[in-house]
Formats: structure tokens, C-alpha cells, sequence
């Protein structure tokens, strides 16, 4: 409480009025009362609880039954302003539809030769470490969760999942340094994770094993948990990569991914914890000649089997789709392969394939279109339905739990803008939206964020800015999908630049398994189950056959599901090559289009944002120019087909 009366405080010294005592009849009543855990999931120590607010003749009460949610219930009416107090008596309830609202940093410690200081981080450096620490000053990670406050987002796992040598010791001899970073955070109800290596038992305790079923092993993590909760009460739980990308994981004793799981799983359960494991979990050092072998399919054939056999208290972490966050690609077919399990949706608010927060891209509007899509046709539950534990068969222990909710890889650094991208911030406040009620409408959210971020002198956003800020940025993930990578192939992306900018066959021949498989005659990977992969049969119907028709197969994923002829014909009347010309052409006029809009609003837009704005725009378009270039130019020297409209082709 001592948070949410200073938040009153500040708010009375800055904008006017007072702080008094509820007999003062106040114009906003906040209040703690037991009654209100009749409000769907409340409970005394949760912030997954929502809260009541009741207006009255213009008087606001907010009601709920713990100090967090009463403080969700504050930044609601801050996040409203004079709207909350307008309008009829109301009496309202607000539940976040998923109780696990958890951003994931992939922050080291030390300054990784490869991956730097924060791996796919594109806005400075870590706001926890410095210097191969934590940092002493750790007042700014007390602003970051009071951001994540302000938007309902209440966990954060610290560092890395990939666990490097360093990063490892935060399990141990760093607790206390791991305890300053949860006093942090602490005040603003948002709990504290820390992504652990499966190997810790051989690397941090000297045991000849990791081996899950090993009794040793068994007792070091309880003990391991049993040291972090009593340095860190509210601790949430660990978050695992294993067998995945080179991390250890139960595979090398002949063990499975539930083993793995259910081991920490049993550590932290006396504590109420929770174990994150993620589905991320594929051959990484694949043979390209083998066409055979899918790396779509992999999370779906190691995890639907194991449905079921995880404990309640892990939480199966799946990708939005099934490769690695590309800026198109189906919707993962494990979130419906597993009712009996606890699965959460994970995201990817840093930009990683999207532009790495040096190009605008909204992402409200894919992440929309994830968790509403619905896995058994249109009138089944949703993605969202399944991930808050409701979705067709699930087991009781999913139900009662609320599932697992969502999370998301964060992209905050220690910029001066927090996101580097001054408009990159909308993503992390989109996502924070939705996680909280995935039903809103990411063009309505968008407004919400442009009305608390661009306000004028009387506190409103003037028009010109608002209509503008939406031109630049309502389609702006769309906008960059027509210039990047088409029709849902992917990939097409650099390594040699850490996935920043084109190299069309830069994965081609690689291990990683990304193929787009182009040759003279046509492009695309044939996911089928009649002359393919078999992926397009990990789905239920009717996405099953939807995808494995070429007459039904959406033109956005025709390339991630078929191998098709340059010469096939979209259902948007136009061919596969032509579609290719006409999207990048257009994408880079969309781009030029954004710049002039944007630069017709010097002067209204603060000079350090407008600057930094401008600085990303440029190297936008210079990027979208080198991406038209490269994939048309690719295309045509592969197909020998001109472009229809004569434009310049290298």
C-alpha cells in the first residue's frame, strides 16, 4: 500500500487536489476490502485478481482484495482520466482473462562475445547488470515495474535462457544480488524469475549427474529452491531451456522433456512455484539435403505425446508458431495438441525478425490475430481460450489453474527511450493490454498508448498528431512484412548480422533447418501430407485441410505450407512472382510514405523523440530499399520472369 499512496501523492503534487481519508468524500475511493474476493480469481496475495470499480454520481470507489490488483485498479482509472469519472453509474468488474502475464529478458550478466549484453536486445544494454554485476543503482528497475504495472504485467524472469556461465550463479552464490533486483521490483507487485540450466547440479553443485531421476539430483534442486525462496519469499519459479540449441537438458540420460520438468517441478512446489518449460526444442544441426526432416514439426512430435504427464505446476511454453517468431508463419499446432497440460503462449515483443526496433512495426495486430485465432475452426474456443485454461477437454487441474497464460521476450534496455525505437514502446504496452484482456482491439489500444504518450498542454492529444501517429503505424507490421520475407517462407534474413536485414539464401544450406527451397521452377516448402512433410496433420480440423489444399491455403502462409510454381495463381488474381514485385516495390513507397507523414509533424512532437524518430526512419528505408533490391532481383534471376510493370530489377 505504501506504493499506491505514494502514486496518490504524486499524482495530487502534480496535477492538483489532495490525498484524504475516506470519510472525506472523495472524488476516488481505493480500497482494500476482504469482500472483494468475490471478484473471479482474487485471492490475498495474487495479482492475478482483478478488481471492482463502481461509479456513482460521478464518484469512483475501486475495490480489490490485494495491494497489487488495487494498484492495477489505479493505473485503469489513471490510464482513463477524466473518463473515469464521466458518463452513468456503472459498477464494473475487471479480471485479467490470464493470471501468468510474465516478460522473459534475455539479459547476461557479463557481455556475451557474440550475443552482447542483452541477446536479441536493441535498445542498449541490461537494466539489471553492469560490469559483470548487478548493478548498485537499481532505481530505474524500480520505474521498469512500475511501467509493467501500469499494463498489468506482473513477472519478469531475469536473465538469459541460455544460461552461460555466469548467468548460472545467480542460483547461487548471486541470491543476494538476485534479492536486490526483487526488492526492485517488489513494490510494484511484479515477482521475480530466473532462468536455470538443467546441468546446474554437475556445474554449480560438483555432482557426476544431472540425470532427473537421480535421488542426488532430486535433492540439490530442492535444496537449490529451498535457498532461493528463503533469500526471495515471493520468488516465482525457474524458466528452462533444455536440449535445445546446445543446452543440457534429461535427453542425455534417456530421459524426456516431462522428467526434465517434473523434477524442478517437484523442487519449487512446496513453495508454490512454477516451472516454465519451453516447447522451443528442435534438430539444430540438420542435414539441407534432407527434405524429409521439418523443423515445424519438431516442438509438436516431442511434446504432444507427453500430454498429460507434466505436474500442475509446470507450464509448457510454446512460440506463437511453430519456427521462431517469424514476421508470418502459422500458429504453433501444440497449443491444441495438449488439454491435459498447461501450455503458455510465448511472444516476442523485441523485434528480432520485425525490424530490431530500427524499423516501425506495431505488432498489436499479429499478436491479435494469435491469440484469437481458433485452432477448431470458427466456432471453437480461441488460442487465448486455451492458454487462460479453457480450452475443448481440458483437464481439471488446467481449468482450476487458469492455464498458463502468456509471456513474452522483453525490449527494454537501458536507452534513454527504453525501446531505442521511441514508437517501439507501444509494443510493450500492447502487450501488456492483451495479456490482460487478449479481446481488445490492437487499433483501440494503439490510441490508448498514442493518448497517454503524445499529450498536448491540456492534456489531449491534438488531432493532427493522433491521425498521423495512426497512419505510421496502425499497418506498419504489415508494411514491413510486404517488403521482408513473402507469403509466410521466412527466414530470408542475415546471420551475419544477427537476423537484421536480407540474405535470401543465407540458411539455405545451413543446420539450422529454415529452408525456403527456391530453384528455377518455384519456391516454397511442402508441408503437406500428401507429398510433404506431414506437418499440415499435427492440426485438428479443419485447419488440417485448409492448409493442405493449394485452393484453400491462405495466400499469407501458401509458401510455408507448398512448393509452388512462380507462375501460381494467388487468390488475390495476381502470380506468385508478380505478388513478389509488386509487395516490395510497395512496400518501400509505404516506408517513404511513413517518413513524410512523420516529418510533417516538426514541431509538435518533443525535439529528442522527433529526432531519434527521424535517425530510425532513414535507416528504415535505406533497409527496405537493400530488402526490395536483394528479393526481386533474387526472384527474377531464379524464375527468368520480368516484372509485369517494367521496373528496375538488377
Amino acid at each position: 500500500m505504501a506504493t499506491l499512496r505514494a502514486e496518490l501523492g504524486g499524482a495530487a503534487s502534480a496535477h492538483g487536489g489532495a490525498v484524504v481519508g475516506p470519510d472525506d468524500s472523495p472524488d476516488l475511493l481505493l480500497a482494500l476490502e476482504p469482500s472483494a474476493r468475490d471478484i473471479p480469481g482474487a485471492g490475498p496475495d495474487s495479482s492475478a485478481g482483478g478488481f471492482r470499480l463502481v461509479r456513482d454520481d460521478g464518484r469512483v470507489t475501486v475495490t480489490a482484495s490485494s495491494a497489487t490488483a488495487l494498484l492495477h485498479g489505479w493505473f485503469h482509472v489513471v490510464r482513463l482520466g477524466a473518463a473515469a469519472f464521466d458518463g452513468p453509474d456503472a459498477d464494473e468488474r475487471h479480471t485479467p482473462a490470464l493470471g501468468l502475464r510474465m516478460l522473459d529478458h534475455w539479459d547476461n550478466v557479463d557481455v556475451h562475445p557474440y550475443m552482447g549484453q542483452v541477446e536479441r536486445g536493441y535498445a542498449g544494454g541490461s537494466i539489471f547488470y553492469a560490469d559483470g554485476r548487478v548493478r548498485e543503482d537499481l532505481s530505474r528497475v524500480t520505474t521498469y515495474a512500475r511501467l509493467l504495472a501500469a499494463v498489468g504485467i506482473d513477472r519478469v524472469a531475469i536473465n538469459n535462457v541460455n544460461v552461460h556461465a555466469r548467468e548460472a550463479r545467480l542460483l547461487t552464490e548471486d541470491l543476494p544480488e538476485v534479492a536486490r533486483i526483487a526488492a526492485a521490483l517488489r513494490p510494484y507487485g511484479v515477482r521475480t524469475h530466473l532462468a536455470v540450466s538443467f546441468a546446474a547440479p554437475m556445474t554449480l553443485g560438483g555432482l557426476p549427474t544431472s540425470d532427473p531421476l537421480d535421488d542426488g539430483v532430486r535433492a540439490w534442486w530442492r535444496e537449490a529452491a529451498d535457498r532461493v525462496w528463503a533469500a526471495v519469499p515471493d520468488f516465482g519459479g525457474f524458466l528452462v531451456k533444455a536440449d535445445s540449441e546446445g543446452q543440457p537438458g534429461p535427453f542425455a540420460y534417456g530421459r524426456d522433456h516431462a522428467d526434465g520438468a517434473n523434477l524442478l517441478a517437484e523442487a519449487v512446489a512446496p513453495h508454490g512455484g512454477v516451472v516454465h518449460w519451453r516447447a522451443f526444442v528442435y534438430n539444430h544441426t540438420q542435414d539441407w539435403r534432407d527434405r524429409a526432416t521439418d523443423r515445424a514439426r519438431a516442438a509438436y512430435d516431442h511434446f504432444a505425446p507427453l500430454d498429460g504427464r507434466f505436474a500442475d505446476n509446470v507450464v509448457v511454453q510454446v512460440k506463437h508458431g511453430p519456427l521462431d517468431f517469424q514476421t508470418r508463419e502459422a500458429v504453433s499446432p501444440v497449443l491444441s495438441a495438449m488439454p491435459r497440460t498447461r501450455i503458455a503462449l510465448e511472444l516476442q515483443v523485441t523485434q528480432e525478425y520485425t525490424g530490431q526496433q530500427q524499423h516501425v512495426c506495431y505488432l498489436g495486430p499479429w499478436w491479435s490475430e494469435n491469440l484469437s485465432f481458433r485452432p477448431w475452426g470458427h466456432d471453437g474456443a480461441s488460442v487465448a481460450d486455451v492458454v487462460a485454461g479453457h480450452g475443448p477437454d481440458a483437464a481439471r487441474p488446467v481449468a482450476a489453474s487458469g492455464g498458463g497464460g502468456i509471456a513474452a521476450v522483453s525490449n527494454v534496455g537501458d536507452d534513454a527511450f527504453w525501446t531505442g525505437h521511441p514508437l517501439a514502446q507501444a509494443n510493450l504496452y500492447a502487450y501488456g493490454r492483451l495479456a490482460w484482456d487478449p479481446t481488445l482491439d490492437p487499433t483501440a489500444v494503439l490510441d490508448e498508448w498514442i493518448s497517454l504518450t503524445f499529450p498536448g498542454a491540456d492534456g489531449a492529444v491534438a488531432p493532427r498528431v493522433h491521425d498521423t501517429l495512426h497512419a505510421v503505424m496502425d499497418d506498419s507490421w504489415r508494411t514491413y512484412e510486404s517488403y521482408t520475407a513473402p507469403l509466410g517462407v521466412g527466414f530470408m534474413v542475415s546471420p551475419l548480422r544477427a537476423h537484421y536485414g536480407p540474405d535470401v539464401d543465407g540458411y539455405e544450406y545451413s543446420k539450422w533447418g529454415t529452408y525456403h527451397f527456391a530453384d528455377r521452377d518455384g519456391i516454397g516448402v511442402d508441408r503437406t501430407r500428401a507429398t510433404g512433410t506431414g506437418f499440415t496433420g499435427q492440426y485438428p480440423a479443419p485447419w488440417r485441410d485448409v492448409y493442405e489444399d493449394l485452393a484453400t491455403c491462405p495466400d499469407e502462409l501458401l509458401l510455408f505450407f507448398h512448393h509452388v510454381p512462380y507462375a501460381h495463381v494467388l487468390h488475390s488474381g495476381t502470380t506468385v512472382i508478380q505478388h513478389v514485385y509488386d509487395t516490395h516495390f510497395a512496400g518501400v513507397e509505404r516506408v517513404r510514405d511513413t517518413i513524410a507523414a512523420w516529418e510533417s509533424l516538426s514541431g509538435s512532437i518533443p525535439a529528442d523523440v522527433d529526432a531519434r524518430v527521424r535517425e530510425r526512419l532513414a535507416e528504415q528505408l535505406r533497409s527496405a530499399v537493400e530488402w526490395r533490391d536483394q528479393l526481386t532481383t533474387y526472384f527474377f534471376r531464379k524464375s527468368g520472369v520480368p516484372d509485369a510493370r517494367g521496373r528496375t530489377i538488377y
